[in-house]
């Protein structure tokens, strides 16, 4: 059985589950690095990791916008009938929440950078010099955006853990294929 590239009335195909899994893993270890790395003692490994922590923020933007580009144009499998009103009413808000945190949170770090008096380049794997954004440096912006990087973080942490309750209360209590049809590609026949 061939499986789908785009999704289908049942599930989805493969480019919206490795994106989905590969954004959602990111985004939980760049919570976690970004715990550890303020975190260390060593200054130089601080800083290793908090170049680490800068490269995989500039990929998961990309793979966000990339992730929200491929859904636009391939809509998503309807939700079950057995799916209740309220619910079926709060998922795409909570959708929407999701993908608007995972821009929100790489963008509001590349502006902390782009704000910084210590003007230490951001290298993305060492590949290139990643621009600043056009933002005056300043100790007062510097300390907003470390404020509000700070803040989506744990927020966009806390949308994650609803997400996941939610796709594991499908799976196990409601028994229906909502968690299934993110791990299952669509076949090319469906």
């Amino acid at each position: 059985m061939q499986t789908s590239i785009t999704n289908t009335s049942t599930r989805y195909g493969w480019p919206t589950i490795i994106l989905h899994w590969l954004i959602g893993i990111i985004f939980i270890g760049q919570f976690v690095l970004g715990f550890v790395m303020v975190r260390m003692a060593s200054q130089r490994t601080s800083f290793e990791l908090i170049q680490l922590h800068k490269s995989f923020g500039f990929l998961l933007l990309g793979l966000i916008i990339l992730r929200i580009a491929w859904r636009l144009g391939n809509a998503a499998p309807p939700l079950p009938a057995s799916v209740g009103m309220l619910e079926r009413r709060t998922a795409p808000l909570a959708h929407f929440a999701l993908y608007a945190f995972q821009v929100a949170l790489p963008l509001s770090g590349w502006a902390l950078v782009s704000v910084s008096t210590l003007e230490i380049p951001s290298m993305p794997f060492n590949l290139f010099v990643m621009p600043n954004l056009p933002l005056a440096e300043s100790d007062a912006a510097e300390g907003f955006w470390a404020a509000a990087h700070w803040y989506l973080a744990y927020a966009g942490i806390a949308l994650v853990a609803l997400h996941v309750a939610a796709a594991l209360r499908h799976h196990f209590l409601l028994r229906d294929n909502i968690l299934t049809r993110m791990i299952t590609p669509s076949s090319g026949g469906e």
